[in-house]
C-alpha cells in the first residue's frame, strides 16, 4: 500500500473533517483527497514516470503535501528545495537532483526562473504543467522512494537523503505513538516543509490517522502564539522559534489549555527553555534524529516527558539504536558512544553517492555522527557532536562549506570556523583566520555575500597568528574553540 492510501481511506470514511487550515481555508480529506488525484493525472499525463524528480520551490503551502502523496502514488520522487540557500548553492543540488519539473510559488517565481534547463520544466503550481514527453503510466511502490532531501556532510558537499515510503510510514507510526496523537488532533507547523522536522515529526503523522494541520507560510511568532491559544494541541518548533514566542508580548497571559504537547528537536535543547514549557503545564517531547533517519530515531512520549526532562529520551518503538566506542565495541550503560541507527525509518540512500553511503552504513546502521549515553533505565542523554555542524537558529551550518569560501581569499593564508555558544541562536559561526597583509573583519564577511546563504554566513571573525594543529597536521576544532573563548 503506497501511502497516499491514508488520505483515499480517511476521504471515504470522513470527506467533511478538516485536513488542513491554512490562511483561513479548511481542506477537508474530501478536497484533498480530490487535490491528489488530479495532480497525480497532471503529473502522468505530462510525461512523469516512476523515478522522476518533481522539485517544489517556494514557502509553506498544502501544495508539498498535494504533491507528496500525489508522487506516491505514482512512483515520482518529491524534492522540497530549501529557498533560503543563495543561487549557487540552490543551482548545484538542482543540477545534482535533475528535477523534470519544478513547481514554484508566487513569492519564489523569479528563483525559480533562474532554474530552468533543457529539458526541465518550470510551472507555477496553480497554472498547467507543460508536456514532458509522451504520457506514461507509473505506480508507486512503499519501498520505492518518495522523499529527497539535501543536507550538508562534513565536507561541506550537498548529499541528497532518499526516504523511501516505508521510511516515512515508519516515522509515521513512531510519531502517533509518541505524542499519543487521535484523530481530534490539531498539529501547528510553523517550520519550513523542506527540513524533515517539519515535514514528518507532525504532519505526515497526522495524516497517517486523519488528524488536522495547521500550516503557516512562514513563521511569524504572534501567529504562532494565536494559534497556540486558538485550538492547536500539538505543535513543532526549535528553540529559536520557540524563544521568539515566549518573547512575544501576551504569552504569559495567552491559555495553552488545548495544547497536549510541544515537539522540539535539531539542537541539544536548554533545559531552563523545558523547564520554562512544563512551567505551563504542557510536556516538551524531545526528538533526537536527522535527516537520515527521517527524522525519528530515540525521542520521549507524552507522557513522560515531564518525568524524564532533559534526556532525548529512549529508543524508537521500530528501530534500535547502538552507541558505538571509537574502538568498535559497544558502549555500556554511563558509557559515551556515537550513535548509531538500524530501522525502516532510515535512509535508503545517497542520491548518486555509494561512496557517502558506504561510508555512513554498516550492515544496516546508520552512524549519525552524534555522541550520547545511555543511563540503566534506558534513557538516552545528548552529550556532543563528532561532526563539527554548528546549529544556529535549528539550521546546520557546515564549517567546511565557510573554510572553503575563506580559502579562496587571497588575503587569508588558513582558516577555521567554529561554533560558539549565543544565547539567541544557540550557536553562531566563528571565523578564526590567519590573514596574510591587511585584512579587515569586513572585507571577510563580504565574501560569504552572493556565495552562501545569510544565515550561513559568520557572525564574527577572530585574527590568530597561527591554527592549533596535531602531529599529524590537522587542525584541532576543539583548541580553536578554546582561542575564541567557546
Amino acid at each position: 500500500m503506497t501511502i497516499d492510501a491514508w488520505i483515499a481511506a480517511h476521504a471515504a470514511r470522513a470527506p467533511g473533517s478538516a485536513a488542513v487550515f491554512f490562511e483561513g481555508e479548511v481542506w477537508s480529506y474530501g478536497e484533498l483527497a480530490d487535490r491528489i488525484d488530479a495532480r497525480a493525472a497532471a503529473l502522468l499525463a505530462a510525461g512523469m514516470r516512476r523515478g522522476d524528480r518533481v522539485a517544489w520551490l517556494g514557502l509553506n503551502h498544502p501544495e508539498v503535501f498535494t504533491l507528496l502523496f500525489a508522487c506516491a502514488r505514482i512512483g515520482a520522487v518529491l524534492a522540497p528545495l530549501n529557498w533560503r540557500l543563495a543561487a549557487a548553492e540552490m543551482t548545484r543540488i538542482v543540477e545534482d537532483s535533475a528535477p523534470r519539473l519544478i513547481l514554484h510559488d508566487d513569492e519564489l517565481a523569479h528563483r525559480a526562473a533562474g532554474l530552468a534547463a533543457p529539458g526541465r520544466a518550470i510551472a507555477h503550481h496553480g497554472g498547467a504543467i507543460p508536456p514532458l514527453a509522451e504520457t506514461s503510466e507509473g505506480s508507486g511502490a512503499p519501498e520505492g522512494a518518495l522523499l529527497l532531501v539535501y543536507t550538508s556532510g562534513a565536507t561541506g558537499r550537498p548529499k541528497g537523503v532518499v526516504l523511501s515510503q516505508t521510511a516515512i510510514a515508519a516515522n509515521a507510526e513512531m510519531s502517533v505513538a509518541a505524542h499519543g496523537m487521535t484523530g481530534a488532533d490539531r498539529a501547528l507547523v510553523v517550520l519550513p516543509l523542506f527540513h524533515v522536522g517539519g515535514l514528518n515529526i507532525l504532519p505526515t503523522p497526522a495524516f497517517s490517522i486523519g488528524a488536522a494541520v495547521e500550516l503557516h507560510r512562514r513563521f511569524d511568532p504572534l501567529a504562532a502564539l494565536t494559534a497556540l491559544g486558538g485550538g492547536a494541541t500539538l505543535a513543532i518548533m526549535v528553540p529559536t522559534v520557540l524563544q521568539a514566542i515566549m518573547a512575544t508580548e501576551g504569552w504569559a497571559e495567552t491559555r495553552l489549555g488545548a495544547v497536549r504537547a510541544i515537539s522540539i528537536g535539531s539542537t541539544d535543547v536548554p533545559r531552563e527553555l523545558i523547564d520554562m514549557v512544563h512551567a505551563r503545564g504542557v510536556p516538551m517531547m524531545q526528538i533526537y534524529g536527522a535527516t537520515e533517519t527521517g527524522p525519528f530515531a530515540v525521542y520521549q512520549g507524552v507522557h513522560d516527558a515531564m518525568a524524564t526532562a532533559g534526556s532525548i529520551g529512549r529508543e524508537g518503538a521500530l528501530c534500535r539504536v547502538r552507541l558505538m566506542r571509537p574502538d568498535g565495541g559497544e558502549a555500556q550503560a554511563g558509557e559515551p558512544g556515537e550513535i548509531w541507527v538500524k530501522g525502516p525509518n532510515i535512509l535508503s540512500a545517497y542520491w548518486r553517492n555509494a561512496e557517502e553511503t558506504a561510508h555512513a552504513i554498516t550492515d544496516g546502521w546508520f552512524h549519525t555522527g552524534d555522541i550520547a549515553l545511555r543511563d540503566e533505565a534506558g534513557l538516552y542523554w545528548f552529550k556532543d557532536r563528532i561532526k563539527h555542524v554548528v546549529i544556529s537558529g535549528g539550521e546546520n551550518i557546515y564549517p567546511a562549506e565557510l573554510e572553503r569560501v575563506l580559502r579562496s581569499h587571497p588575503k587569508v593564508a588558513e582558516a577555521a570556523v567554529v561554533g560558539r555558544p549565543d544565547p539567541g541562536w544557540g550557536e553562531i559561526p566563528v571565523a578564526v583566520v590567519v590573514r596574510k597583509g591587511d585584512l579587515t573583519e569586513t572585507e571577510v564577511l563580504l565574501a560569504f555575500n552572493g556565495v552562501l546563504a545569510r544565515y550561513k554566513h559568520p557572525r564574527a571573525v577572530v585574527f590568530v597568528e597561527a591554527l592549533p594543529r596535531n602531529a599529524m597536521g590537522k587542525v584541532v576544532a576543539a583548541d580553536v574553540r578554546k582561542m575564541i573563548g567557546a
